[in-house]
């Protein structure tokens, strides 16, 4: 594929609780290379949306294609296969392993699963990237909770992702963290990576997105560039209220 080429199709998707309806026929493209935003108030749908994409929930009804493959009705390790990778607002690690062994088993649910050597000199090189190579064979008890963000990231590169999900993976970091963790976000933009992105820090997604998506109670009420969308009256109203 070439940047510009729709990787991800989202058609008409929804996701009912009983009676409450998360995400109610959502649709929205992402392009090879793009970094897309999904923002919105609390409770407005966007953790769901990535866990449909992930396979973590199951779709009432709609799709989520992947480069002409049906996701909607595999289970996330399918999924994985396919090439979707993410992280957790809530950071999920594995902690009987090391800081390698968690790169290590993220490599080996990739398109081409790695082994052995293979995997580990593989996983060492993330983790150098990430600045966390002096730390490889330590336990996950003795890392920062930005290193632990970090960690995590690693592991879903190792997957080698066509599109990479980040949740909320700032959430938590403080100024100086914040920082830092842009800029590595950013580095995968420069990287040419396809990211879906659900983020409240709007410093982050005015200076990594290139298109957004918003969302009040499920539904999709704004797409565009951030600064469109920012300056959307029923976005601010969304956010802000009526009043």
């Amino acid at each position: 594929m070439t940047p510009g080429d729709t990787i991800l199709k989202v058609n008409d998707l929804t996701k009912r609780f009983g009676g409450l309806v998360a995400v109610n026929g959502l649709s929205f493209d992402v392009q090879e290379h793009e970094v897309m935003g999904i923002i919105g108030p609390n409770g407005s749908g966007k953790s769901t949306t990535m866990n449909l994409i992930s396979g973590a929930l199951k779709a009432t009804s709609g799709s989520i294609v992947l480069e002409g493959h049906d996701l909607t009705p595999l289970p996330p390790h399918k999924i994985a296969r396919f090439g979707v990778a993410r992280t957790f607002q809530l950071v999920r690690i594995l902690p009987q392993l090391t800081v390698i062994e968690n790169v290590v088993a993220g490599a080996a649910f990739a398109h081409k699963p790695r082994w052995g050597a293979e995997a580990e000199s593989f996983a060492a090189a993330l983790l150098d990237r990430l600045e966390l190579g002096d730390k490889k064979d330590l336990g996950i008890g003795s890392l920062t909770y930005i290193d632990q963000k970090r960690l995590e990231l690693a592991r879903a590169l190792a997957a080698e992702p066509e599109i990479l999900l980040l949740d909320e993976w700032l959430a938590g970091l403080n100024p100086s963290e914040l920082q830092i963790g842009i800029e590595l976000i950013a580095n995968l933009r420069r990287e040419g990576r396809t990211i879906i992105l659900v983020e409240h820090v709007m410093d982050a997604i005015r200076s990594l997105c290139d298109r957004c998506i918003v969302m009040n109670s499920g539904v999709k009420i704004a797409e565009g560039t951030p600064a469109d969308v920012l300056s959307d009256p029923d976005v601010i109203r969304a956010y802000l209220g009526d009043d």
